[in-house]
């Protein structure tokens, strides 16, 4: 009997490397998205018209892009710093040094944090939903960045933002729970 993975930080977490721990099985639902694409493309073609090199290469092109679209970013986040991995980049913050927290209004639940040396990265609201050692290391290094007098943007949207994750991991415990009244009739 494997233990379960307890998604609550541990005593001293905030020293250690967090993990956005749903990662691994976003990328294998994005890697077999991409594969059934592929391999029905091929099997349906090979049938229907027999498989040709310039068809083959435009399905392996279009699920290669399906996989690129559905793979999510990785993040980490360590004491200072959020490293965001994307398919085509890697970007590290230095959360200690921000200058910038910015959630703008209406957006698509995206977190765009900014530091003294102008590396910019993004991260998915739902990251810090589903990860909540991830949060409190970003919150501590934000107090961190504010003791320094570096951040200059973004406190009252970091307010609303820790009112949001609160609200939303509030409305997980009460549905795993089974207590739905909350989800139903919360604000």
């Amino acid at each position: 009997m494997q233990p379960s993975r307890d998604p609550r930080p541990r005593v001293g977490a905030l020293h250690d490397t967090q993990h956005d721990v749903r990662w691994p099985s976003d990328a294998r639902y994005a890697i077999g998205c991409a594969v059934l694409l592929l391999g029905t493309a091929l099997l349906i073609d090979a049938g229907a018209h027999g498989l040709t090199l310039l068809r083959t290469s435009g399905w392996i092109a279009l699920a290669t892009t399906l996989l690129v679209i559905l793979l999510p970013a990785r993040v980490s986040a360590g004491p200072g710093r959020l490293t965001v991995q994307e398919p085509w980049g890697t970007r590290t913050v230095r959360t200690d040094r921000l200058t910038a927290v910015d959630w703008p209004v209406g957006s698509a639940q995206r977190l765009v944090l900014t530091d003294t040396d102008g590396v910019r990265a993004e991260v998915d609201l739902r990251v810090l939903v589903t990860n909540p050692a991830l949060w409190l290391r970003l919150e501590a290094d934000v107090l961190v960045a504010r003791e320094r007098g570096t951040l200059d943007r973004g406190t009252a949207g970091l307010a609303r933002l820790s009112l949001y994750l609160d609200r939303e991991t509030t409305r997980s415990v009460a549905k795993v729970s089974g207590l739905d009244w909350y989800s139903s009739h919360g604000s």
